[in-house]
């Protein structure tokens, strides 16, 4: 039985995916006490990159901001993997985000609204949180966008 959160992403219109696996020595998410750490999240959908390249250049910002959304989704896989129901996310503390960047390319905070924004419409107030933008010259795999998200869990 999917729990108040999967059915808010199922009226959504979005599914939980699978964990995306590690590219390298790392786990997709580890817990400290009452928290959750995820590792950062390329916009893998059944185990690859629909898109590559810099935003600004061959990546328009509108498309890293929906390829942001699916890094979210895969957080929030990945954070389900070791708190067993996301249900128990009592907040989202932080996301960072981790842009491609075209050298004269600015606008990162609004491509990671397409992570924040997700987070917010899955969590409500539970989903509100501090966050960095970060422009960067690389991401693995020449991936657009990269999102981590640390959580807190409820009932610890």
């Amino acid at each position: 039985m999917a729990g108040v959160i999967e059915s808010k992403l199922a009226e959504l219109g979005l599914t939980l995916p699978e964990v995306v696996p590690p590219l390298a020595s790392y786990q997709p998410a580890v817990r400290s006490g009452a928290y959750v750490y995820t590792s950062g999240q390329l916009p893998m959908v059944d185990g690859k990159l629909a898109v590559t390249g810099k935003v600004g250049a061959e990546v328009t910002p509108d498309e890293a901001k929906e390829l942001a959304r699916t890094c979210a989704l895969n957080a929030l896989a990945a954070v389900k993997s070791v708190a067993g129901d996301l249900d128990r996310i009592a907040r989202v503390v932080k996301v960072v985000g981790f842009v491609a960047s075209a050298s004269d390319f600015t606008g990162q905070p609004a491509v990671i609204n397409g992570a924040s924004e997700l987070l917010g419409e899955v969590l409500g107030d539970k989903g509100v949180h501090a966050r960095s933008a970060v422009g960067v010259a690389v991401l693995p795999l020449d991936a657009p966008v990269e999102v981590e998200v640390q959580v807190e869990l409820a009932g610890d």
